[in-house]
């Protein structure tokens, strides 16, 4: 057995009948944001029914849901793939999300509710936790869900809906930036920091702060992907 078809094995206990579909997504979109599944792998539906204990059905659907996520493109008559960005297109993509993580932050310093502050600092402490018992897949789980917080917090729709349709395509490589431990370290510090201004709602703080930790995922992304070359 491949340690792609194991690790898609070891998530089958899992799903359940109830929201199948949707199961199967989360488990699939986990693979790819860990790389599992890189960019350019193109995904058997009927290896991955077999792998994963479902019918072709739920199997689709997962994969329409990805689809529109950006995660997968589906192509027609030829199944789905694993889009892989180019250079320019990920230097693009990041200074998006460098502009909209800042501004997430300043909005979401004013707005943030006393709720959310508290689950912010609990997230970021469990997350600290993660990082030293060097649980990268546990790190970047809590990692994407303080910075979904921080997007929530904003309470602006538009914002929040354009955040996730650009960041998605950028998940696997934001999780692909903590493999270099030195770089994984920086990052926690960086997120410490960031913890800190919510916590004082320092809206112009917090979003230098954002964009500067982005920026520097970025940069590192960039030099990985000119290495592969």
């Amino acid at each position: 057995m491949s340690a792609m078809t194991k690790a898609l094995s070891t998530g089958q206990s899992l799903i359940q009948r109830r929201g199948l579909h949707q199961a199967v997504a989360d488990r699939l979109r986990e693979a790819i944001v860990e790389g599992e599944l890189p960019a350019g792998a193109r995904l058997n539906e009927r290896l991955l029914c077999e792998q994963m204990g479902v019918s072709r059905t739920p199997m689709r659907e997962a994969f329409k849901v990805l689809a529109g996520e950006g995660l997968i493109r589906l192509l027609p008559n030829r199944g789905a793939v694993v889009p892989k960005m180019t250079i320019d297109e990920v230097v693009q993509a990041f200074e998006v999300i460098a502009a909209l993580e800042s501004l997430s932050g300043q909005l979401a310093a004013e707005r943030a509710s006393p709720a959310q502050i508290k689950k912010l600092l609990k997230l970021q402490g469990d997350m600290e936790a993660a990082h030293a018992e060097q649980d990268l897949s546990r790190y970047y789980a809590l990692n994407a869900q303080i910075h979904n917080l921080i997007n929530a917090a904003a309470d602006n729709s538009t914002l929040q809906e354009t955040y996730a349709s650009v960041n998605a395509r950028l998940q696997s490589l934001r999780f692909r930036s903590n493999l270099d431990k030195t770089k994984w370290d920086k990052a926690v510090k960086e997120h410490a920091q960031i913890a800190k201004a919510f916590a004082k709602r320092d809206g112009i703080r917090l979003g230098q702060l954002l964009a500067a930790h982005v920026n520097a995922k970025c940069d590192i992304v960039v030099r990985l992907l000119e290495a592969d070359v």
